[in-house]
């Protein structure tokens, strides 16, 4: 059995841009997924000064880290996106390449998008965390 999942748009709330406000899950356990950061397998930055690079990164990373637990990315129930730049601009950028990726139907759950002072490694410029509903 897997989880059932329910993504809601209330009438009374503005349209998103493809996300729901609300995700609600009847059944079953839950991942927290670490901050996906866009270091390959060996740990090191790819990409630097590249939102693209990371971007795609990040989408790596996140894929094997759901498949560690049987998951996919419909399963995602909630995600947040961290993106170094107060540049609205940058910020589109970063939320229509994660979402014309493979790890796309994850953002149709409750998910935010910050624009943020820095990131955890130096030139670090995107991490998504992601929280799962796993399937039974």
């Amino acid at each position: 059995m897997t989880a059932r999942i329910s993504r809601i748009n209330p009438e009374q709330l503005h349209e998103t841009p493809g996300y729901h406000h609300i995700t609600v899950v009847e059944t079953g356990r839950t991942a927290h997924l670490a901050g996906q950061c866009p270091l390959d397998q060996g740990g090191s930055l790819v990409g630097p000064d590249s939102l693209e690079a990371q971007v795609d990164q990040v989408v790596v990373n996140a894929l094997a880290a759901l498949a560690a637990v049987n998951a996919q990315p419909r399963d995602v129930v909630r995600s947040v996106i961290y993106v170094r730049s107060d540049d609205r601009d940058d910020l589109g950028l970063v939320w229509h390449r994660l979402t014309a990726s493979a790890l796309g139907p994850a953002f149709t759950s409750a998910s935010t998008l910050l624009g943020v002072a820095q990131l955890g490694f130096a030139g670090q410029l995107v991490e998504v965390d992601l929280t799962v509903a796993l399937p039974d």
